[in-house]
């Protein structure tokens, strides 16, 4: 019997990216769990995930380290590397909101740096870090259908919201990253697609719970409720089963029909 397939979700201590960890780690895979700053939060997913592992032979080890800052992205690639011995899925998960909610007439350019550098540039290429890996190791994946490169973006990389401007560029760049990785992968047999979510209970939108509480009990989401990280989870999962085999570069709206074009 095969060792489980091994899977790099970054921002996978809390959030989304511990949603997609645990959903993984009940499905048999093994997850690296990635931390920038919090490890105690990483361990709480490590044991959560060992908890819910169906084989033995998965493991969930800790890797911190800014995905935004060069010598650490690539430190913590290789000591996933080192920990697996091998990589069959990068889910490029985190990400950060700005510090402070400013209209675009007075946000700063320190923060359009910080939020572009962790959510654009750091999965970019973290995702050329791995693209290069697979490349030199051709045909060796665990997983149906080869290789697989996941983003997670927002709804906000085509959706307007002018308190947090820098944060909608960083997703909508995310999504061309997207397609730009997809296209260059595709003959190589390497699958990559773009998993939108949309308006997700997070520590991120616990802060406008109340406003967005409203915003669904009045129709904004079709669905009528919150996402959740489950959700997410279980696409990802989806993905990684290898349940989309003639798709690539495509969007995957995870938002209870928020994008819907609706009168």
């Amino acid at each position: 019997m095969s060792a489980p397939a091994a899977v790099l979700v970054t921002g996978s201590s809390r959030g989304l990216g511990r949603g997609i960890a645990l959903q993984l780690a009940r499905s048999g895979f093994s997850v690296a769990i990635h931390y920038a700053s919090k490890k105690e939060s990483a361990e709480e997913t490590a044991a959560a995930c060992r908890e819910a592992a169906v084989d033995p032979e998965q493991h969930f080890p800790i890797v911190g380290g800014n995905i935004g800052d060069t010598a650490q992205r690539k430190a913590l690639f290789d000591e996933t590397l080192k920990a697996f011995g091998r990589l069959d899925a990068l889910v490029n998960n985190a990400g950060i909101a700005p510090r402070v909610r400013a209209d675009i007439t007075e946000a700063t350019e320190e923060s359009f740096d910080e939020v572009l550098t962790v959510n654009l540039k750091g999965p970019y290429f973290l995702s050329q870090l791995t693209a290069n890996y697979w490349l030199s190791h051709p045909g060796q994946s665990r997983i149906r259908g080869g290789y697989k490169l996941v983003f997670v973006t927002s709804i906000s990389a085509d959706t307007a919201s002018v308190g947090r401007g820098e944060y909608c560029v960083s997703k909508a760049g995310l999504g061309m990253a997207c397609q730009l990785w997809s296209t260059r992968l595709a003959g190589d047999g390497i699958q990559v697609l773009e998993l939108r979510p949309g308006i997700m209970a997070t520590d991120m939108t616990s802060v406008v719970k109340d406003k967005y509480d409203k915003l669904i009990a009045d129709g904004l989401v079709p669905q009528k409720r919150w996402g959740t990280a489950e959700d997410v989870g279980l696409a990802v999962e989806s993905v990684l089963k290898g349940h989309f085999p003639f798709s690539t570069g495509d969007i995957i709206h995870i938002d209870g029909g928020l994008h819907l074009r609706r009168l």
